[in-house]
């Protein structure tokens, strides 16, 4: 079995397969539960800055011990500003419509019968990306409002940052229709 091979038991595919189940539960979730835990991520991301910018402070200090590019440290760094910014995004998809279910096109058949073309999610939503933080975010609130689980893989040197970034997610939408896997 070669090393890129995924075993029954390996996390990746445990993940793989509590993000399908999420998955199943979030696609029927309506728009207003949908929008509502935008804007609780939204509200924790700004009350958890300081919480954000210190686990951010530690991936920054190893980057640089590493010898990290200063473009590339620039691109990990989260201040308080920039958590401020990350909010506003995520509130700003809470304005944008809700594909699900939007019917794209349609037309009647000669014999009465109805068809259309309606958005649904996809279902699970796979991201991998370098060091930008700000990417967990994004990408989780674009999945979320899209009715879409998603699977983040951040880059390593961002690992603390992205760790407090999806505690700070999973803890907003807990208790909510879409349930945190």
């Amino acid at each position: 079995m070669s090393d890129l091979t995924a075993t029954a038991d390996s996390p990746v595919l445990a993940a793989a397969r509590r993000a399908r189940e999420a998955a199943a539960a979030l696609a029927p979730v309506p728009r207003s539960v949908k929008d509502a835990a935008l804007l609780a991520i939204a509200d924790a991301l700004v009350a958890r800055s300081a919480e954000i910018t210190a686990a951010n402070a530690e991936d920054v200090a190893r980057a640089r011990e590493a010898g990290t590019a200063e473009s590339v440290i620039d691109r990990l760094t989260l201040t308080q500003d920039r958590i401020a910014a990350i909010a506003a995004d995520v509130r700003s998809v809470v304005g944008l419509p809700d594909p699900v279910g939007e019917v794209v096109r349609g037309y009647t058949l000669p014999n009465g019968l109805d068809v259309r073309q309606v958005r649904v999610p996809l279902g699970v939503v796979g991201i991998i990306y370098e060091a930008r933080p700000n990417v967990t975010v994004d990408a989780a609130a674009l999945c979320l409002k899209s009715g879409n689980a998603v699977l983040l893989r951040g880059s390593g040197s961002a690992y603390r940052s992205n760790t407090a970034l999806v505690e700070v997610l999973r803890a907003a939408v807990a208790g909510r229709a879409c349930r945190p896997t």
